[in-house]
């Protein structure tokens, strides 16, 4: 089975990353508690003391894990793989200055989570899996945390949530002024949503249980929307639609012009064109697009079932 690209890059980065190799910490006999740079020292330090795995011990375990629930192996695969956790959790710092280690004890939840879900017959490798997992606790901790308010309620919200501050950025970059408009366009969202994180980003705390207005008796807390899904299984249909749009690129170059047409102007398309419009293009009949259609589609799922591991989720996700 093919490695995707991505993982491969992926796991070199990790790799090669290195934490600081520190010394115990001394433990003084006192009273005082330790500061939160001392805390974070000495889990540094012990997160060192866990040798990694290599991939075919990796796998070893992991087989281990999901046939006999062995916790040796659990254990082995956790702690070999805390330092991703730390890799990940200092990547959305930016977005928690308060304590690092609020990110990295739910990144940890996450990783035991991946390993939980994770099984090795897919053939990707466990800590690539697992950073699916990791990242969505730590997106989960911020999100629910963050100015009391959860600012990102819905799919757009939490685009502009990480994605706002840099736009405006870019675009002060290029010479234009950062309106509300112009980064709608570019991040794809309402002008409206736009308007209405940066004023959530910009204000300060309130009361969730404050009314809306003099005038009623509704509060913050009852308007705000819950979201449909959770953040893990956004984060982790988001990866997987990343990944099949990587692997039908491939695929393109290996389809008719009739085939190519209708997988970009039908299959993939935000407004599909009909069947009968796209007959119009190429001079067949509705019934021949119908038929090649069916082919098509038939031929993604073969190539996804192949190369893709986690094809199901991703039929479901694109066709």
């Amino acid at each position: 089975m093919k490695k995707f690209d991505k993982e491969n890059d992926f796991m070199e980065e990790v790799e090669v990353q290195e934490i600081p190799s520190l010394s115990p910490p001394e433990v003084k006999n006192t009273l005082v508690p330790p500061s939160g740079a001392a805390i974070i020292q000495r889990y540094l330090w012990e997160v060192n003391q866990y040798p990694l795995l290599t991939p075919e011990e990796e796998f070893r375990l992991a087989h281990l894990y999901k046939e006999k629930k062995d916790k040796e192996a659990a254990f082995k695969l956790i702690t070999s793989n805390l330092r991703l956790v730390i890799k990940i959790a200092l990547e959305f710092q930016s977005f928690w200055a308060s304590n690092l280690m609020d990110l990295i004890q739910e990144g940890n939840i996450g990783l035991m989570m991946g390993l939980k879900k994770y099984d090795p017959d897919k053939g990707i490798r466990f800590p690539y899996y697992a950073s699916f997992w990791i990242k969505a606790y730590i997106l989960k901790f911020i999100l629910d945390n963050w100015r009391l308010v959860k600012v990102g309620t819905t799919q757009a919200q939490r685009k502009l949530f990480y994605n706002l501050q840099k736009e405006k950025q870019n675009l002060t970059r290029l010479g234009y002024e950062p309106i509300p408009k112009l980064i709608a366009k570019k991040l794809n969202v309402r002008e409206k949503d736009v308007i209405e994180m940066e004023q959530r980003m910009e204000g300060g705390e309130f009361s969730l249980d404050a009314p809306l207005n003099p005038e009623t008796k509704d509060t913050f807390k009852e308007v705000i929307p819950l979201p449909e899904k959770s953040p893990e299984e956004i984060w982790a249909r988001n990866e997987i639609k990343e990944l099949v749009a990587q692997k039908i690129e491939v695929i393109k170059k290996e389809l008719s012009p009739k085939e190519k047409d209708i997988l970009e102007l039908r299959l993939l398309a935000d407004k599909p064109l009909t069947l009968k419009e796209i007959g119009k293009r190429h001079h067949v009949s509705r019934e021949r697009i119908r038929q090649i259609e069916a082919r098509l589609i038939e031929k993604l799922r073969n190539y996804l079932k192949e190369e893709f591991p986690d094809y199901q989720e991703a039929l479901t996700t694109r066709f």
